[in-house]
């Protein structure tokens, strides 16, 4: 998989391609995905995108669907396109997780508009509160969605703050979720390369 920092249609492998791509480099990837994966409380955790978990999502569903048409494989990184970083930002698909499922209902309930209160904070500089789901709406009157893609927009200060080394807390303050967490240093460095 070729990191180019454009996602087209030529830069995507073919199926054949891909099939013994996958084979070798499947643990690397989920490797980076646990990397830029941060848990935040008990309940919610934020999978940091990049290249690399956009195009291996992208090339999952050519394969899954068998898709190989121009058009189809356009429609595909149009949708997951939306979720790369472009320098100025980080992107993460906000998870809510519950295992039992009478449970993650009730608490569905308890958390609309959780996603709107999620909020990085790079040290020395103010919070920087999430911009959820731009493409649709995900809850209503009655609960949230369990899952939510969110936004966190930077300054240009704020970006080389972090490649510096500045220290960055993931948070939420919702009322019925209140919980922080320091991202870890090793995280950090791989969010620190979405930035210009």
């Amino acid at each position: 998989m070729k990191l180019t920092g454009k996602i087209t249609p030529e830069s995507l492998m073919t199926l054949e391609a891909y099939s013994k791509w996958r084979k070798q480099n499947k643990p690397a990837v989920i490797a980076h995905r646990r990397l830029r994966s941060v848990q935040l409380g008990e309940h919610i955790n934020l999978q940091f995108e990049s290249e690399m978990t956009i195009r291996y999502q992208i090339q999952e569903m050519l394969r899954i669907e068998k898709i190989f048409e121009e058009e189809s494989i356009a429609q595909e990184i149009e949708v997951y396109g939306a979720l790369l970083p472009d320098g100025s930002n980080w992107k993460a698909t906000m998870m809510v997780e519950y295992p039992d499922e009478n449970q993650r209902r009730r608490e569905l309930a308890r958390l609309i508009g959780v996603e709107d209160r999620l909020f990085v904070e790079v040290e020395g500089h103010t919070r920087v509160y999430a911009i959820a789901d731009e493409d649709m709406d995900r809850e209503n009157h009655e609960k949230t969605s369990a899952v939510h893609f969110v936004r966190f927009e930077l300054t240009p200060l704020m970006c080389a703050a972090v490649k510096a080394g500045a220290g960055v807390t993931l948070g939420c303050d919702h009322t019925n979720y209140p919980a922080h967490t320091v991202v870890a240093p090793e995280t950090l460095a791989s969010l620190a390369g979405d930035l210009k």
